[in-house]
């Protein structure tokens, strides 16, 4: 019996095996969020980081990931880059969405046109790519998988397409996208994420993955920084607040009274402390990806053209004190 106790609490004590899915652009949000995982292996390990179109373009977003991991000391962590572009929108149709309901203020990646893949972010990255990683990392890993998904959710989508088992391995998809009961600050009904890939994000949360666990803009919009925030970061000198202070710095030096926000990084620290998350609610969700002012927009889902799907874990506030003393315990400890 005391065998058995220990065996199962040595099992309980292995860190959390996770995908890190991710459009990674700047330090912040991807980039933080990288920082806080890797601070904790004791939680999670990350198995591979796979690159997905919605801030920048693949190769332009996954240079900014290799020098965190360099930063960071783990130059090994495998990169794959995945689908590149989403599913069905198009430079054409945002031409179109700003000419008939815009301004859209952020368009990501489709402010500029694909760069020619730089040789040496080419010659590092894991030749396989990465929706055959996804799928051949849950088939062969010996226990569930999380996966975090921090941009567009293309790279997911075309995996459950390709292999629909995959949704039974997942132990829990917990993403940043998409606004259940808030807009996007700009007027418009989608959340950027899943406004870059409507489809994709369709087709996730149709899915049948036993847990997803949605942070949207409802919980976004309460996790807050300002310059007394700021400073308790870039107070700090290390490797890694210095990418901070050159991400953030310039807009609290324009204008003391500025304000951001925190996205992907309350995703990313939910896996190590889930405690700091205060409301939620369980809705069955669903996305509109008819072309028009609403595409992307989260509406509730007909149970009828998806009976299987399984509900979304919506978090709506947070304690923010507990979580901002996580972020920077995280951000400003070394390497």
């Amino acid at each position: 019996m005391v065998i058995f106790l220990l065996a199962a609490l040595a099992l309980w004590a292995q860190p959390e095996p996770v995908i890190f899915d991710t459009d990674c652009a700047l330090f912040n949000d991807d980039g933080a969020a990288l920082v806080m995982m890797l601070q904790r292996p004791e939680k999670v390990e990350i198995l591979g980081m796979t690159v997905v179109p919605g801030n920048l373009w693949p190769s332009q977003g996954a240079e900014y990931m290799f020098h965190i991991l360099d930063l960071m000391k783990k130059p090994g962590l495998p990169i794959y880059f995945g689908a590149r572009a989403p599913l069905v929108h198009t430079k054409g149709m945002v031409d179109k969405e700003n000419r008939e309901w815009g301004p859209i203020r952020y368009v990501g990646a489709f402010g500029a046109d694909p760069p020619a893949p730089k040789k040496n972010v080419e010659r590092r990255a894991s030749h396989k790519n990465a929706v055959e990683y996804i799928i051949d990392t849950i088939i062969q890993e010996p226990g569930p998988v999380t996966v975090l998904a921090l941009g567009p959710m293309t790279n997911l989508a075309m995996a459950i397409r390709l292999r629909p088992e995959l949704q039974q391995k997942i132990k829990r998809l917990v993403f940043m996208g998409g606004a259940v009961h808030v807009g996007n600050g700009e007027g418009h009904a989608a959340e950027f994420n899943f406004w870059f890939d409507p489809e994709a994000a369709q087709m996730v949360l149709r899915s049948t993955i036993e847990q997803k666990v949605m942070f949207g803009l409802d919980i976004c919009n309460h996790a807050q920084i300002d310059k007394e925030h700021y400073d308790q970061i870039a107070s700090v000198k290390t490797p890694i607040t210095e990418l901070f202070r050159q991400d953030m710095g310039k807009r609290f030096v324009k204008n003391p009274d500025a304000k951001t926000y925190i996205w992907d990084c309350l995703a990313a620290g939910y896996l190590l402390d889930p405690s700091f998350v205060t409301k939620r609610e369980t809705s069955y969700l669903d996305v509109d990806t008819a072309f028009g002012k609403n595409y992307g927009a989260v509406i509730p889902l007909d149970r009828s053209l998806a009976p299987d799907a399984t509900a979304v874990d919506v978090t709506l506030d947070l304690d923010f004190a507990k979580f901002f003393e996580m972020y920077k315990s995280l951000l400003t400890k070394m390497p």
